[in-house]
């Protein structure tokens, strides 16, 4: 079995979509960071939401606990929301999602 990787924890979040405008959040850019630790068995993911005030925030959160907690040889995950910087699609989000967004640089 290989090792777990930051890149592997992202995609298997990218099924996790934004329920208000169904963007995958890990193209929207909401995910700042993804530590894996203990070669897999501890990750912690580091995200935000498009606003703190979303109402499907917790929904979101969860989803991702969930995912992360079944990958294969994970023994323990965290996730930890955070508000600063606030979320700037301009700057996290995909060239694709930006594109169906309309922002253009």
């Amino acid at each position: 079995m290989s090792e777990l990787t930051p890149e592997a924890v992202r995609e298997a979040l990218k099924p996790v979509v934004d329920p208000e405008i169904f963007i995958s959040i890990v193209d929207l850019g909401l995910i700042r960071d993804v530590v894996v630790a203990e070669g897999g068995a501890k990750v912690r993911v580091v995200m935000t939401l498009t606003t703190p005030f979303c109402p499907e925030g917790p929904m979101i959160v969860e989803q991702v606990k969930q995912i992360v907690a079944f990958l294969p040889g994970v023994q323990e995950s965290e996730v930890e929301l955070v508000w600063n910087p606030p979320w700037d699609p301009r700057k996290e989000a995909s060239d694709d999602v930006k594109a169906e967004l309309g922002i253009w640089d």
